[in-house]
């Protein structure tokens, strides 16, 4: 009998091959969509394309999965998905600190929710359209991960919290394959998804504005303080704290005659903290809620290449262990590593592993 792996269908292209792989090769392939989030359309047309649980995304994947000749179900994950996912998103903001909400949505819902009821339908994994790779190492026992082989696509510096039993049962079919591959193979397919935009960075805010959401989520969060400079010196006021991330230079509202970028934020006191380019660049940071996945743990320093937001180029850095986590001390500075945002650790291609940053730090200590 062959084995039943859940698919997740998002309504996207990666996600309908990543299907249609597993169905080439012969395995019990079952369809299923999580509805997250109440959908309401888009302000902006453009960005209707995509957009979280809408029932165009829905109907996207059930013709795939009809056409795939698979079962599909629409499961209603939006109390669970709005207790972990949205309720840490607004936690982190309403603390000063930008998160990353692809991250806990992969650990708990994904690869956590979604992963036990597939196991309760006999399933033995549940499959994604990450850009991503698993292997197994025999001599060690472990799960290890890959970047994928599509650089620009690469989506495991969202999938460093999984642990191992996630990532044995973990399927990453499109992995192997580059962005124009998954097309060419959507429309040999007749998918209807093979030219579908990509979708949007957030998917439970169809508008892009996530100030506005937060505002309706935790008003408490928006309420007015000082912007101050690195001497404490009052430059002008904000409208709330969570409206601000670090390294940000637009919307700051200050006629100083001078270029400044959020430098810090400061839950205690509501204060939005400014300075010069040169002060949001750092050598350090500290990292908190560390996983391991191609090591047990950090015993000494080591060398890797740190990746501190999506976009971001991996930089050269030592990390060693320090009290409850891990200090990263990179080679040259980098810009505007953000309290909440995840740093990935690499070796070559491999994923060692990941935490949160913590803090950081202009100069190393």
């Amino acid at each position: 009998m062959a084995e039943r792996i859940v698919v997740g269908l998002s309504g996207g292209v990666d996600s309908s091959v990543a299907a249609a792989i597993l169905v080439e090769q012969g395995v019990d392939v079952v369809g299923v969509t999580l509805r997250v989030w109440p959908w309401q359309p888009a302000t902006e047309a453009a960005q209707r394309f995509g957009s979280c649980c809408s029932p165009a995304t829905v109907d996207d994947a059930r013709q795939v999965a009809r056409r795939l000749g698979i079962p599909y179900y629409l499961l209603n994950s939006e109390a669970e998905f709005d207790r972990t996912v949205i309720d840490d998103f607004a936690r982190e903001y309403e603390a000063g600190r930008t998160p990353v909400p692809c991250t806990v949505c992969n650990r708990e819902v994904k690869f956590g929710s979604l992963l036990a009821r597939a196991r309760a339908w006999d399933a033995v994994a549940v499959a994604t359209g990450h850009y991503a790779r698993i292997t197994y190492d025999p001599a060690t026992g472990r799960h290890l991960l890959w970047r994928g082989v599509d650089t620009g696509k690469d989506q495991s510096d969202f999938l460093w919290p999984l642990s191992q039993s996630q990532l044995g049962a973990a399927r990453f079919p499109v992995g192997d394959l580059t962005k124009a591959e998954v097309r060419d193979r959507a429309r040999a397919l007749g998918l209807v998804t093979a030219d579908k935009p990509e979708s949007q960075e957030i998917c439970f805010i169809p508008d892009d504005d996530y100030r506005g959401f937060l505002r309706r989520r935790i008003p408490q969060a928006f309420r007015p303080g000082p912007i101050v400079d690195g001497g404490g010196r009052v430059l002008g006021q904000h409208e709330g704290l969570a409206a601000f991330t670090v390294g940000q230079r637009r919307g700051l509202g200050l006629a100083t005659g001078r270029t400044l970028y959020v430098t810090a934020l400061e839950p205690a006191r509501n204060t939005v903290v400014v300075g010069e380019a040169r002060e949001v660049e750092v050598d350090t940071l500290m990292a908190e809620q560390v996983n391991w996945i191609a090591i047990d743990g950090l015993e000494g320093p080591l060398d890797v290449t740190a990746q501190i937001r999506h976009r971001h180029e991996p930089a050269p850095a030592t990390i060693r262990p320090c009290g409850q986590g891990v200090e990263v001390r990179f080679e040259a500075p980098q810009w505007a590593p953000a309290p909440g945002q995840s740093v990935v650790f690499y070796q070559g291609d491999l994923v060692l592993g990941g935490g949160v940053i913590a803090a950081r730090s202009r100069e190393a200590a």
